[in-house]
């Protein structure tokens, strides 16, 4: 995971207290744009996870977009979310 840091050049590593994993988070938004979206584009995930990065990616494009500032764009958010991970069928 620390490797991530370096290739990317941003974010942090969590870890959670009760649970055995542990999460690359970046904090700035730019930096999904600049480093993390190009990067899985390119180098696409297969397999289920796909269907979620494609969510992830519609996400925050509506993000980037401001649409999550008005109550329809964060109910198409908040769609987008509940049929991911587990939620979908």
């Amino acid at each position: 995971m620390k490797s991530l840091i370096s290739y990317f050049g941003c974010g942090h590593i969590t870890s959670r207290n009760n649970k055995n994993y542990v999460e690359f988070v970046v904090t700035r938004f730019e930096y999904l744009f600049e480093k993390v979206i190009p990067f899985f584009d390119k180098y696409q995930i297969i397999g289920v996870k796909s269907k979620d990065y494609s969510d992830f990616k519609k996400v925050a494009e509506l993000m980037k977009n401001k649409a999550h500032l008005t109550p329809e764009g964060l109910d198409q958010i908040r769609l987008i979310k509940a049929g991911m991970n587990r939620g979908r069928n």
